[in-house]
Parts: structure tokens; C-alpha cells; sequence
């Protein structure tokens, strides 16, 4: 008799430096009177940098705005301003007696052996998910030729784009499509899926995809645009998307933020 088990695939074991104490947290903060940047913003941003990466979890306890700002010498009202704009972004709530606590980002949690894309996926366990453009060529690379097995002269549809869950960086994602077989996506506006368009706008009946998962580092595009201070753990996905008649449509490399995705996969016993 066949029986169903979960594995989640948790970054949370990979490397990183947990914030688990008022002094920890406060020896990660270095604000710096010699720049520019206000004082209350470079706090401000130095925490969100530790709760999107992981080092501050939901329910945590932060030290009060008199603590911090005499640890840091800094004034009551420049604490209280960062506080303020965190708990204004959801980032913090403060609780009566028990203070000021971390409100981390939900993680997301989708299931692995089904082919979807990340508007679908997102959709499909209540987070509303957004895109942002950040390039679109038409291309001919040698490279990506040889992985969809065209001649060196094929064009291809290159996108690169931040998509965000609930309006949180989420992945950032390099896709290319084979203008070849689908050449109305030279005209695609972008809006809505991929999928849905290949196959409603294309007539290319999708069936399946290989898709490998590997631990990577962010690099420094990836940090500019989930607001990294240095590189943190990150899922690096990637995906081949087929058609029925065999054919290769899409490639893509997506950079998943470690600390808002655990993958799941549903496991059977053999027959």
C-alpha cells in the first residue's frame, strides 16, 4: 500500500548568521554619522537586510528605542523614526509589554512535479504576484543556441525580470524563448503568463519540464535587487520547458530568495 511523505527543501540549514540575541543584533548595526545617508534610514535599512535574509525570524523581539539608541549613542528620536517607517512597512509590530517583534515575510511554499509558471504559482496559494521588467531584447547567442540545440543565427526572446510575491522581491529570473517556434512572442506585451500565452496565442500545447534546484550565493545584481547588504543564501532554478511535438520552448534561470522559499515534494512508494 502506497503512502504519500513530504521532504521540504529548507535554506535555512545553509550558512548564515543568526540574529538571536539583543547584542547580536545590535553588533550587526553600524550606522555611520560620515555619509550622506540619514542615520534612521541606515538602520532602517540594515534591519530589513536581516529580516529578508533570514537572520531575523517572525515573532523575534527587538530592543526597545531607548536600549538601541543608547547602545549605538545615537538619539531616542532617530531610533524612533526607523521604527516607525519599519512598522509602517510591516516589518515590525510592537506588542504592549512584549515590545517591539519582527513580522518576517510569509514563505512561500509551492509544490514541486507540476509545470507552472510563477504568475500560476503564486495565484494558486493566495499571494498576489507582480513583475518588473528590468530587460527585453531579441537576441542570437551561441550559448543559449546550443542549449535549445538551434543554429548559432536563432533568435531568441530574452527577459529578464523581477517577479515579487504580495509586492516582496521574490526571484530574479532570466528566461529565453524560442522565437523560432513561437515568433508571436516578439510582440508579447509581457502581461500575464507565459504559459498562458504560448499556449492560448502560440497554439503550442506545453507538456513537461526538467527543472534542476541548486544552493548559490546572490551576486551582486541579485543583492541590488532584493536589497541584500552581502551575499546570502539563495535557490538557483533551472528550467527547461518542452512542447508536445518534443520541441524545446523556454529556458530559464531563476534566482530564488533563500529566505521566502521552501520547495515541496510529494513522495510515493513503489508499486
Amino acid at each position: 500500500m502506497g503512502q504519500t511523505s513530504y521532504a521540504t527543501l529548507n535554506t535555512n540549514s545553509l550558512p548564515s548568521q543568526a540574529v538571536n540575541d539583543s547584542r547580536a543584533f545590535i553588533g550587526r548595526l553600524k550606522p555611520d554619522a560620515g555619509i550622506a545617508e540619514p542615520l534612521y534610514l541606515q538602520l532602517q535599512r540594515q534591519i530589513i537586510q536581516m529580516i529578508e535574509a533570514g537572520e531575523l525570524n517572525d515573532g523575534d523581539s527587538l530592543p526597545s528605542e531607548r536600549v538601541l539608541a543608547e547602545a549605538l549613542k545615537l538619539s531616542r528620536t532617530t531610533v524612533r523614526r526607523c521604527y516607525d517607517e519599519l512598522r509602517e512597512q510591516d516589518y515590525i509590530s510592537t506588542h504592549g509589554r512584549a515590545g517591539v517583534m519582527v513580522k518576517a515575510p510569509p514563505r512561500i511554499n509551492p509544490e514541486l512535479g507540476k509545470l507552472k509558471g510563477f504568475t500560476e504559482e503564486m495565484r494558486e496559494i493566495g499571494v498576489e504576484p507582480s513583475t518588473q521588467l528590468l530587460e527585453r531584447r531579441i537576441v542570437s547567442d551561441r550559448t543559449i543556441a546550443s542549449v535549445f540545440n538551434r543554429p548559432s543565427t536563432a533568435r531568441f526572446l530574452k527577459l529578464v525580470r523581477l517577479r515579487l510575491g504580495d509586492g516582496i522581491p521574490m526571484t530574479r529570473e532570466v528566461a529565453w524563448y524560442d522565437l523560432t517556434i513561437a515568433p508571436a512572442l516578439a510582440e508579447w506585451d509581457i502581461e500575464g503568463s507565459a504559459y498562458q500565452f504560448l499556449q492560448q496565442r502560440c497554439g503550442i500545447a506545453l507538456d513537461h519540464g526538467e527543472q534542476t534546484i541548486e544552493a548559490a550565493m546572490s551576486n551582486e545584481d541579485e543583492m541590488a535587487v532584493f536589497g541584500f547588504l552581502e551575499p546570502s543564501p539563495c535557490l538557483l532554478l533551472k528550467r527547461k520547458t518542452y512542447a508536445t511535438n518534443g520541441q524545446m520552448v523556454e529556458y530559464v534561470e531563476g534566482t530564488f530568495r533563500g529566505d521566502a522559499y521552501t520547495y515541496r515534494i510529494t513522495l510515493k512508494m513503489s508499486p
